[in-house]
């Protein structure tokens, strides 16, 4: 069974997309794999200005994106390198064990965004 969270996000996901001059891009897994997570993200005057992501997978897998995309946008570099996968799974009400992989992807895929920053 699926949090409140984790149900709202997968049925109506925020940022779904693909930022086409994304200033920083990120893929973790692969469709083929099951489970992929990409995400972009747009940065002006040390603040993300734009964030999308495209997600294959579960529920969770969908949803830990759809969070993440909501933790980032609008906020200042310096806040948004301190997001981990416990501040994405406590957005989503608390992921169970099982699922935590889900939010670590997250956390990953946007570290990798940032660390590829076009700058």
């Amino acid at each position: 069974m699926h949090s409140q969270q984790v149900t709202e996000h997968f049925e109506n996901p925020r940022n779904i997309g693909t930022i086409a001059d994304a200033d920083g891009s990120a893929t973790i897994g692969s469709a083929a794999s099951g489970e992929m997570l990409k995400l972009t993200i747009r940065i002006l005057d040390d603040s993300v200005v734009d964030v999308k992501f495209r997600a294959f997978g579960c529920p969770t897998a969908i949803a830990s994106g759809s969070v993440l995309t909501e933790l980032v946008a609008g906020n200042r570099l310096v806040d948004v390198f301190e997001i981990t996968a416990a501040d994405i799974s406590n957005a989503l009400g608390g992921l169970p064990v099982d699922k935590q992989r889900y939010a670590e992807h997250a956390e990953q895929a946007l570290k990798e965004a940032l660390a590829n920053l076009n700058r």
